[in-house]
Parts: structure tokens; sequence; C-alpha cells
């Protein structure tokens, strides 16, 4: 399901699944995306940053038309304790490699790899940003 802010509408709530991971996608070509992602932040539930959140940064192909600092997108990731991920989207082979590693991140955090938990595995990612 994709939505293009928070907070999601409550009038549906009843019919909405289970939300296993909430990726938020932040062009780096536009400042109003970096923005929109900070407001939708602080309707996020404390408990989600603990493994069910992550950052998806497109357009880091075009970096000589960047609108947002490559730090800002970091800090964000340290602040909320959650992975950020780059990609370029109009390159065909980066798209599915991208696509499936969101796949692999919603299978562990809704729980279908035995012995991963979300937790564990947010860890792992950011640990290994680290390096």
């Amino acid at each position: 399901h994709l939505a293009t802010s928070l907070p999601l509408p409550s009038e549906r709530d009843h019919l909405r699944p289970r939300i296993d991971l909430i990726v938020f996608i932040c062009d780096i070509k536009s400042k109003y995306s970096l923005k929109n992602v900070e407001a939708c932040l602080n309707h996020v539930d404390a408990s989600f940053f603990l493994g069910k959140v992550c950052f998806l940064v497109t357009g880091v192909g075009r970096v000589n038309y960047c609108s947002v600092e490559v730090n800002a997108i970091w800090k964000l990731g340290e602040v909320y304790c959650s992975p950020v991920l780059f990609c370029e989207l109009e390159l065909d082979g980066i798209r599915v490699a991208t696509a499936q590693r969101l796949l692999r991140m919603l299978q562990i955090c809704a729980g279908h790899v035995p012995g991963v938990s979300a937790l564990c595995f947010g860890s792992l990612m950011r640990n290994s940003a680290d390096d």
C-alpha cells in the first residue's frame, strides 16, 4: 500500500492490514520530498523505529541535480535508528536489486524469516553502514 503522507485516514482503520514495514522515500532532487518525510515521521509510533522503518533515497545517480544534502538523510537514519538505502530507480538493474532488498526486509519485518527479527536485522543494517 502506498500513501503520499501521514497520518493515514482513520475511516478505513478496520480494513487496513497490519503494517510490517514503513519505507520513507526521499527524492534527492527535491527539498519538498525531504520536508514531507520529516513531517510524516511525527505520525509514526516510536515502536516502529525498532527495525520496521527504512529510508529509501532515490535519484542518487544525478549528483549534479541534488537539492537535498546527503548528510541530512544520513542524520535521519541515525536519529530514528533506521537504515538508509540509496538507489537510482531509472536503471533497471538497480531498481530490481532495490526491490529485492526491500522485499527481503519486508519478509524479515513480517516475521517470515525464521531466526531473524526486525530489530536484529535493523541493527545489522546500521552496523554495516558504519563500516
